[in-house]
């Protein structure tokens, strides 16, 4: 298995859940609260999905998550394109 990559993301885990579908190619995965994972014959992904105390911002509140991923069986190169076609899936823009 691969070395995980992790970073924080800001997102409520309904939006989470909403987006990932497209984020992850339309993989089939399982839901099992705080891990996310797609199964095929000799290789997986997995994300675990851990809770950060939220971000404040005066009143606001914002949920903040640390998502950490691992692989097994996958190429560096469909490593890569998996992560890029995952961050432009949650890419938030800023105004």
């Amino acid at each position: 298995m691969r070395l995980p990559q992790s970073f924080e993301i800001v997102l409520s885990r309904a939006d989470f859940v909403r987006l990932l579908p497209a984020a992850v190619g339309n993989d089939q995965f399982m839901d099992e609260g705080a891990v996310f994972r797609h199964e095929e014959q000799h290789r997986s992904w997995r994300i675990d999905f851990d809770s950060l105390p939220e971000l404040m911002m005066g009143q606001l509140r914002l949920e903040r998550h640390r998502l950490t991923f691992s692989f097994a069986g996958y190429s560096d190169a469909e490593i890569g394109d998996f992560m890029s076609r995952f961050e432009v899936n949650f890419r938030r823009g800023g105004g």
